[in-house]
Order: structure tokens, then sequence, then C-alpha cells
């Protein structure tokens, strides 16, 4: 094409708009120069992103086996009656203390008492009887057969009162272990057969709990060991327990193995029932490096956190060991003097701009600005 002084024809005898080769040239380098200066803009004000920061500490950190389990009484006793009769007398209530053997009710008991006298009626008259045929037989008067005969009924009838004593002993209804009286079915007045059910007696010292606990753990635990329980019906209290006993066998259908937990709550804040969150410590590292595991990123199977270093946030690969209390144990990549991003992190890439807020700055210029002041990003 021809390129004229003031005009630019085509070869089709076009005339294009007429514009100088100036102007045009002026106008394309002048948008040039406007589109980088307004990247280099945009650039220069991308806002620095705000965060809070944190040092590392050190502290003891447990190794800790978790699970869940009911609370259950160490021993828990159904009292029967082991004879009928009439209940004359309770000397129990639900809630009391009762210590093995201590007396619980009475029965009446008249017929066994009846029975008893009479068996003792009946032998202390066999026993002058035998006594004067040992007296016959020394002086050779009776035959060996029926002294025998006389021995042996004597003996018989020291067993039929033997038998009656016991039966009325019975009619005391003893607790068989140390326990609390946790429920009561008789009333003053029944008439009870042999074998109903009267006082129901559990143990609350210790009480257990079972751990059915996956195979792969077991080379971890060990009778004795350190465990915690925290109940959910009393606010997450926290109760000190141990590891009692461990089952010497693996279920091979579930491929667990059971641990009884035992607790001591002289308190009795624990009860039977109560559904239980247990921490065993099998293992602990003194003065280890920790940071909040709520900074630790976990991006294609590696933990990472971020540092800001002059204000420019620092992706940094670590290896992490225990977690506990909300914190989780550096074993490599960092340093007590580092500073990591505890909250802002997951807006953060490699090298971004950062502006550190921690938590005591922010209280700080609320505190100054007003109630509703809020930090200046």
């Amino acid at each position: 094409m021809f390129i004229g002084e003031h005009k630019i024809f085509w070869p089709f005898g076009r005339a294009w708009p007429t514009l100088t080769l100036m102007t045009v040239m002026t106008l394309g380098l002048s948008g040039c120069g406007q589109g980088d200066e307004s990247d280099e803009g945009a650039e220069d004000e991308a806002p620095a992103i705000p965060v809070e920061t944190a040092k590392p500490s050190r502290g003891d950190i447990d190794a800790m086996y978790s699970g869940t389990a009911p609370i259950e009484a160490f021993a828990d006793a159904t009292v029967i009656a082991k004879v009928g009769g009439e209940v004359r007398e309770i000397l129990a209530e639900e809630g009391d203390d009762v210590s093995s053997g201590q007396i619980l009710a009475r029965l009446d008991g008249d017929r066994l008492r009846l029975e008893k006298d009479q068996a003792e009626a009946n032998l202390h008259k066999l026993q002058r009887d035998y006594q004067r045929n040992v007296d016959l037989k020394e002086k050779g008067l009776i035959s060996t057969g029926d002294f025998e005969k006389i021995q042996y009924e004597m003996e018989a009838l020291q067993a039929t009162f033997d038998l009656a004593e016991l039966e009325l002993g019975y009619t005391i209804i003893r607790a068989p272990i140390d326990g609390v009286v946790s429920e009561r079915f008789i009333k003053i007045g029944n008439t009870i057969d042999a074998n109903a059910r009267t006082f129901q007696v559990t143990s609350l010292e210790p009480l257990i709990s079972y751990l059915h606990v996956p195979e792969r753990e077991y080379r971890r635990l060990d009778p004795g060991q350190a465990a915690s329980i925290e109940v959910d019906a009393l606010q997450g209290m926290s109760f000190d327990a141990n590891v009692a006993r461990i089952s010497p066998v693996v279920d091979p259908d579930t491929g667990t193995f059971k641990i009884t937990i035992e607790v001591r709550d002289p308190s009795r804040r624990l009860k039977p029932g109560m559904f239980g969150r247990i921490g065993i410590v099998y293992d602990s590292r003194a003065m280890a490096l920790q940071i909040p595991r709520s900074a630790v990123i976990e991006e294609a199977g590696q933990s990472a956190v971020f540092l800001v270093t002059e204000s420019t946030a620092e992706k940094r690969v670590i290896r992490t060991g225990y977690a506990a209390a909300g914190n989780v144990e550096v074993l490599e990549g960092l340093t007590d003097d580092d500073e990591i991003v505890i909250v802002g992190q997951s807006n953060l890439k490699d090298g971004s701009k950062v502006s550190v807020i921690n938590a005591s700055d922010a209280a700080d210029i609320s505190a100054s600005n007003g109630p509703d002041a809020l930090p200046a990003h």
C-alpha cells in the first residue's frame, strides 16, 4: 500500500480516515505506556494479607491412645433370699454404704426356729443314749453293730440340727460385698419365697471400663500405664485412671484385644452407665518443640507451615511427631525462634506479603478506638 504525507491509501483505492501517521503512532505508544503503568500500579496496590503469628513453644508431650467405652461397676451383686418368710425389718436403704456381711433385713423365721429347737432336742436325747452305749460297749454288753447304728443315728441328727440352724441364719439377709445399696426390692410385711430378689449392692471402688483395642496397638500398651477418663455428662471433667489388665489373646473375629481400665473417684461423681472418653498415655517426650495443630497444612502427604520473614510468607515443610491437647510436636523443619502463621494461613502462598496483626495487637487497637473499632488492613 502507499502511505502519503497525510493520508493512508489501500491498494484498492479506498482512503483510510484522515489521520497523520504521527498521531497513530503516538496513540499506539501512549496506549502501550498506559497499560504498563496500570499493571505496575495494580501490582503495587496488592494489599498485604493480615495474619496472626506465634513462636513454637517447648514442653512435655504425651503419646496417647484414645477410645470410648461405658463405665461399669467392678462388682454388682443381686442379694437373693435363701429361705422364704415375712419381711419383719429393713436395715438398709438405697444409697447406703454397706460392708460385706452387714445385715440388710430380717425375715420372721418362726417355723425354722421351731425346727431347729426340735432337731436340737432330738440330738441331745440321742447323745445321752450314745454315752450310755459307750459304757455298755466298754463292758462288752452291746454288740459292735448296735453301737455303730446308734453312732450313725447321732451323726444324722447332728446334720439335721446343723441344717436347721443354717436355715434359721438365712432369715438374716446380709450384704455379700462391700458397696452401695443401689436398689431395694422388698418392703416390710412382704412374704417372699426362697430365691426372691431383695437388694442390689453395687461396688463403686473401683469403677472400670473395657476397651477393645486394634491388635496393631498391642506392643504399645502395658498394665500400669496412666490413663484418663473424660465424661460428657459431667461437662467434660477428667478423672485419673490406669490400665489394670490386658487380655493375652486377640479376638480373631474383630482383630481386637480387651483392656481393663480402673478409675477411682472418692467424690462419687462418676456413676456406672456413664459414657467415658478414655486416653492411655503410652509414651512421653520432655521439652518437645510444639506448635498449634491448626497451624499445620497437610498437602500431598506432607505437613507444612508458613513462616513470616520481613513481612513475607515462606512455606516450610516440617516433620511432625506426637499430637496432644491441640498441639503437635515438630521433629524437623523449625527452630525455637521461627515465627509461624497460626491464623490466616489458608489464604497464603509462598512469597505472599503479610501484615502481622496478633490477638494482643488487635485488642490494643480495639481498646483505643472503641468497642466497635476493627484493625485496619
